[in-house]
């Protein structure tokens, strides 16, 4: 099967388990192997085999993972990154220069709101952060002729707000932007943002994607191939590029995607339904509640609603601490997408970098990477917890 039909004619699942990769002709191996070389040797000056003469540039493990990481994204190239944040600042880099405009969410990821305001402005990079949910608001900031990226979250970090990913991509375009999506939170399975007329695709690939917390990477892919032509020079001049086991993990990561976050969505409407009830919860935080106001956009661009919760507590600080002491089978710490379930408080841990500015999070709030454990198990260990 040609990647053109693996892309356009297969379901989710074949893409994600084929795409990129056809079995080695010499040995008939199914799964890539990990090239664990630097160099390459060529036949005669400039004769190289596959295009291949150094790891930075080009690696034969890496190129599978780039390619299956287009097809599910329904992309046209995949770019596979040592980190999200490396994807991030290669990104920036490649589409903007001292004296452009970028617009990013005020309740951007905190690793995200540092690489701007930190590395992109003192650069001569402006920025201004609003809210991704209110469009009115996304388009008074826009600064046309100067504003070239148009950055969202859709679920964001930590408040799961929803952006309206085809209204933002119009705006981004009459403005003469393009339209970044940060699809860490959903993953490829439960929202395609090029589908819906975004240019870029970013993914903190250490989460949802690599899926059991054992490696840490990050993805673009891109819709324009003169788009992705920039990134690609800036990725093996930058060279921040992910190494052949951490690509070999990360595929074998997204072949299962789509059965883990089913479960992920399972198990995290079980975890709603009983915050929802709990009289020690000030407020549960989650798209898939019809009472969130981004429900209905989410429901028309979202298969499901995901495994990230977050809910406010109602004794304050103090208790949110209490309940990130005592829970057991929710584990302290931070990241998210794995198989195993983890609490953080935002406020002192993710986005403690946002502390004191107009992108601080309540000190109240906790967020859930709910996992893919026994439901009724994570209920228990909840209940424990908020009841002291």
């Amino acid at each position: 099967m040609s990647e053109q039909q693996h892309r356009h004619k297969s379901g989710f699942e074949t893409r994600a388990i084929h795409a990129g990769y056809e079995p080695d002709p010499v040995t008939g191996a199914v799964i890539p192997p990990i090239f664990a070389t630097s160099t390459y040797k060529q036949d005669g000056v400039g004769g190289l085999r596959g295009g291949y003469e150094y790891s930075r540039s080009a690696n034969p493990t890496r190129t599978a993972l780039e390619g299956a990481l287009a097809a599910v994204e329904d992309g046209e190239r995949g770019f596979a990154f040592a980190s999200g944040l490396a994807a991030e600042d290669t990104l920036i880099r490649s589409l903007l220069r001292p004296g452009d405009h970028l617009v990013i969410p005020d309740d951007a990821y905190g690793g995200t709101f540092r690489l701007v305001d930190k590395v992109a402005a003192p650069w001569g990079v402006d920025y201004d952060a609003v809210p991704v949910w209110d469009t009115e608001a996304v388009a008074a900031a826009i600064r046309p002729g100067r504003t070239r990226l148009v950055w969202v979250e859709t679920p964001t970090n930590p408040l799961l707000n929803i952006g309206d990913i085809a209204a933002l991509a119009a705006l981004a375009h009459d403005a003469g932007a393009l339209l970044v999506v940060d699809n860490t939170f959903a993953s490829p399975y439960l929202q395609q943002p090029l589908t819906l007329g975004a240019d870029i695709v970013v993914h903190s690939t250490t989460k949802y994607v690599g899926g059991h917390s054992d490696v840490v990477g990050g993805a673009l892919v891109v819709r324009d191939l003169e788009i992705a032509d920039r990134i690609a020079f800036h990725q093996n001049s930058i060279g921040g590029v992910a190494d052949p086991f951490a690509a070999f993990l990360t595929h074998r990561g997204l072949k299962t995607l789509a059965v883990r976050m089913e479960r992920h969505c399972d198990n995290a409407e079980r975890v709603v339904a009983f915050l929802t009830a709990h009289p020690s919860v000030g407020e549960v935080i989650y798209p898939g509640l019809e009472t969130h106001p981004g429900h209905e956009t989410a429901q028309r661009q979202m298969r499901r609603f995901g495994g990230m919760v977050s809910f406010r507590v109602a004794g304050g600080e103090r208790q949110a601490l209490a309940v990130c002491a005592r829970t057991e089978v929710f584990t302290l710490g931070e990241s998210l997408g794995g198989v195993e379930s983890l609490i953080e408080h935002p406020a002192r841990m993710t986005h403690a970098s946002v502390a004191g500015t107009d992108l601080e999070v309540p000190a109240d709030l906790l967020r859930l990477s709910v996992g893919l454990e026994t439901a009724g198990d994570l209920v228990a260990d909840l209940e424990r917890a908020l009841d002291g």
